[in-house]
């Protein structure tokens, strides 16, 4: 078993809580890839494997972020339409709390306030939302600090309402505001100018550590991204990857500095290319979908300064992803396609395709695929689960958990799948 604390035992010591294997406490995974060492789980998501299911107050896009006995989740209450971070028992699923942390309700046909997922370390959660409430808690509920970003920093200047998920990693938060630099509506004027930047935050206060600016050459709306950062460390060194603004950039965890850009996707700077899907990193290599059905890009690690030329490792028009981030497990690069329902397997050395499947359904596919246990799981936005063998195209199980605007990627841990299906959270497990 992979375990990731220590037990202790002496009488009279503090009790440390059990971190079960390969618990899911960012919203891409421990691997910030989308994949888990968790085992034993089930290759059905249907009634005999479910484990409980619990109701919640409303909509939301957030993940499940597990911890210990803890489930933490973003939400929206649709009847006071105030903000809510909740905790959940991880054992059967009943509210332990829920805070109330800021008012937002905005939404659209594709996202509303609650779409940030948690963070958490095991023993303080981080819950944030597209009206740039942040606030940290203890588990036990406790609130720790919260503040403001749009306050501290200025208006987030997205159409679509903004999604970017927190980012804890070597002690810091770091948040990227990838926006307009004028507001989407209305006439602009000089007191609303505003720069994209990357933000990091001291987790135990709350305080501002350091903001850089993330310049680029996108125009209006390709300047905005939903993406999350992504941390990766290849060949003795650590970096902070963003996407959006029509350009990759690297930048260095302790103070922000910008290492490396690749771009050269849009010289034409076609105006409505937001930027939706995140990054995903592997075998050296960072691996970006672009906007609108383009293409995917591997990019080699490393480099200094404009690198578009330099490294690119490949590129491939076969596959493409505009919202679901890539999966990164066992040396093989996933991309699910979210309109045409395809689920492809890639060598991610050489972009070559090593089968693909269409998966179908009647709605599209918004939530990120999971991999784990050599399965892949997969859910559309009515709430249609697949389970999927990682190493051939073979569909495990196809069902409904009939769950309209369902956007959150499923987490996992040992024995557990966790899924948010519209405004229920399911457990499955091998009962």
């Amino acid at each position: 078993m992979n375990y990731r604390f220590l037990l202790v035992g002496l009488m009279g010591l503090l009790w440390t809580p059990i971190l079960r294997g390969e618990d899911w406490q960012q919203w891409r995974g421990p691997y910030f890839n989308g994949s888990s060492d968790a085992k034993n789980l089930p290759d059905k998501l249907d009634e005999p494997h479910q484990l409980w299911k619990a109701p919640l107050p409303g909509p939301g896009a957030g993940t499940p972020i597990l911890s210990g006995e803890y489930l933490f989740l973003t939400g929206l209450d649709a009847q006071s339409k105030k903000l809510l971070g909740l905790c959940l028992s991880r054992k059967d699923g009943h509210e332990l709390w829920r805070k109330e942390i800021g008012n937002g309700f905005q939404m659209n046909g594709r996202n509303n306030m609650a779409s940030p997922s948690a963070v958490t370390d095991g023993k303080t959660v981080w819950f944030y939302f597209g009206t740039g409430d942040l606030a940290a808690f203890d588990v036990e509920g406790k609130e720790l600090w919260s503040r403001n970003l749009q306050k501290d920093h200025g208006a987030f200047n997205v159409q679509w309402i903004y999604a970017s998920s927190p980012l804890l990693y070597r002690d810091k938060l770091y948040i990227q505001v990838l926006h307009r630099d004028v507001p989407p509506h209305g006439e602009p004027t000089p007191s609303t100018h505003a720069d994209s930047y990357l933000l990091a935050v001291d987790p135990r206060n709350g305080h501002d550590l350091w903001k850089v600016t993330r310049p680029n050459e996108a125009r209006e709306e390709s300047k905005e991204s939903y993406a999350t950062p992504l941390p990766f460390e290849n060949d003795g060194h650590a970096e902070i990857l963003l996407i959006g603004g029509d350009s990759v950039t690297a930048h260095d965890p302790g103070d922000g500095h910008e290492l490396w850009r690749f771009g050269g996707w849009n010289p034409q700077k076609i105006n409505h290319w937001r930027q939706v899907a995140g990054l995903v990193a592997g075998d050296g290599l960072v691996f970006a979908c672009v906007p609108k059905g383009g293409p995917v890009y591997a990019i080699k690690d490393g480099g200094q300064g404009d690198v578009t030329q330099s490294h690119l490792a490949w590129r491939s028009t076969e596959v493409s992803s505009d919202v679901c981030v890539p999966l990164f497990y066992k040396d093989r690069l996933y991309l699910l396609d979210p309109d045409r329902r395809t689920l492809s397997c890639l060598d991610p050395r050489t972009g070559q395709k090593q089968w693909s499947g269409k998966l179908g359904g009647d709605a599209p596919f918004r939530a990120s695929p999971t991999g784990a246990n050599g399965k892949i799981y997969c859910m559309n936005e009515a709430g249609d689960v697949w389970v999927v063998a990682a190493d051939s195209f073979k569909v495990l199980y196809q069902g409904s958990l009939h769950g309209d605007r369902s956007r959150a990627s499923i987490s996992v841990s040992d024995g557990e799948v966790f899924v948010r299906a519209g405004e229920t959270l399911y457990a499955f497990g091998m009962k």
